[in-house]
């Protein structure tokens, strides 16, 4: 199991929460929106344990001021 610890969320979001960016011991998960079907037959080799979610340019490009 991941610990995931919440970092940011979309500056533009309702008060949802998501869009959402957490840390976890070697990486990032997303919280998102879901893609429909047409979008995800737009992926390749998608797992059948594996997802995708939209998430805005402004979510990710924070990344870039982490130490």
């Amino acid at each position: 199991m991941r610990n995931l610890v919440y970092l940011w969320k979309d500056a533009d979001s309702g008060g949802g929460g998501c869009p959402a960016l957490y840390t976890t011991n070697g990486g990032y998960v997303v919280q998102g929106i879901r893609l429909t079907g047409d979008e995800r037959a737009q992926l390749r080799q998608l797992a059948d344990n594996e997802d995708a979610v939209y998430v805005p340019a402004n979510v990710l490009d924070r990344l870039r001021d982490l130490p």
